[in-house]
This record gives structure tokens, sequence and C-alpha cells, in this order.
């Protein structure tokens, strides 16, 4: 296994060791914050910082692979989504809010089966991961109670723009889906 593929292996463990971590009663607190959610927010911050690594490796070194192509884009999902539900049960982040960027993951997801079943590529756009991006950086800020307000901003700041990137998603593949 190459190492971009073993780092999106590493965030793929990391994402039960975040949900382990959320529950678990730390005593204290560092800057206002409950360890555990300092905890949390560190650990989702390096499986974040992976996604970045693993597909600059991967493309610099033309180590793409099969197996990258396909969990490298699930990692990421299903860190993001994990979080989000735990910020919606500490009440931190409005269920609606996820349910949106759930529905576009989906959305996405099934175009793409559907453009590769018609020989179709259809590469991620700069919106979808700009939308990622401030996603995870809202994600991190939100387990962190001193920076709770500027990340409450930017998850609806995501959530537009999550709109915004599959809307883009859409228009540029319209011709492939209703041909």
């Amino acid at each position: 296994m190459n190492l971009p593929n073993s780092l999106t292996t590493l965030r793929i463990f990391l994402i039960p060791i975040i949900v382990v971590f959320y529950y678990i009663d730390i005593p204290g607190e560092l800057f206002g914050t409950p360890i555990n959610f300092v905890v949390v927010a560190s650990i989702f911050a390096v499986a974040s910082l992976t996604d970045l690594l693993d597909g600059y490796l991967a493309r610099k070194y033309n180590l793409i692979t099969t197996y990258g192509k396909f969990m490298d884009p699930l990692a990421d999902k299903i860190l993001v989504v994990s979080a989000l539900l735990l910020l919606v049960e500490s009440t931190l982040v409005p269920a609606w809010i996820v349910a949106i960027i759930v529905a576009r993951e989906f959305i996405v997801s099934g175009l793409r089966m559907m453009l590769s079943d018609k020989g179709v590529v259809h590469a991620a756009q700069l919106t979808g991961k700009i939308k990622a991006a401030v996603t995870m950086v809202a994600i991190v800020l939100l387990f962190l109670t001193p920076l709770q307000e500027i990340g409450l901003i930017l998850i609806y700041v995501a959530a537009m723009l999550t709109l915004w990137s599959g809307m883009d998603y859409l228009l540029q593949a319209k011709d492939v889906i209703f041909s």
C-alpha cells in the first residue's frame, strides 16, 4: 500500500477514535473547552490534513490507485458526516445543515456513478474543494468553545457552498445526465 492510500486508511481509522473521545469524560478544560472536545478537534484536524496530503502526494508522484479513487472520497464523507452528527447531538449545529450536506453528497455520488456508467469521469470541482475546506475548518472551530461563533458562521457558509457546488456539479454534468 502506497503512502497516499495509507493516509486515507489512517483517516478511516481515526473516525471511531474521534467518536470515542467525544463520549469520554475527561476532567478539566483547556481555554474553556472540555478536554475531550479539544482532543476531538485535534484528531479531526489531523484527519482533515491527511486528506490534503494524500491527494497531493498521489498526484505529485503519480500514485493514483483504484483504492484511492474509491476510498479517499468515501473516507472524507464518513469523517465529515460523523463529526457533524456529533455536533448535532451537542446542539452546536442545526440538523438541517447536516441534511443539506448529506443530501448533496448522495446526489453527487449518485451522479458520479451514473457518469461513470456512461464512461465519463467528472473530476472534483474547485467549488467542491472550497466547500470541503470550509466545512472541515468549521467543524474544528465548533468543537472549541471560544471559537464556536466563528465555526457556526463558517458552517452556514459551508451549507451555502454545499448548495452552490451541488448545483455547479449538476449544471456541468447536465448534458450527460439528460442524454
